[in-house]
């Protein structure tokens, strides 16, 4: 009987730097199926939801300044 392989890959939960990668690539739509069935399958969402909010006030608070530069007042 041969070795079994054992891959932690799919055992272990990502990363914070994998979830906020994950994140901007979902949010601007080049998230790989891969990755998009890994952040799936894990057990809580509470990092992407987190992470997810986070990026979407970034963004905008980004969009308001980049306007307001544009924009003389």
């Amino acid at each position: 009987m041969a070795p079994r392989r054992i891959s932690n890959q799919h055992d272990s939960s990502p990363g914070i730097l994998d979830v906020i990668r994950s994140v901007l690539a979902s949010a601007f739509g080049v998230q790989s199926q891969k990755n998009y069935k890994r952040d799936f399958t894990q057990v809580s969402a509470v990092r992407y939801v987190v992470v997810g909010v986070v990026f979407v006030i970034l963004f905008v608070i980004g969009l308001m300044l980049l306007v307001s530069a544009i924009i003389p007042g």
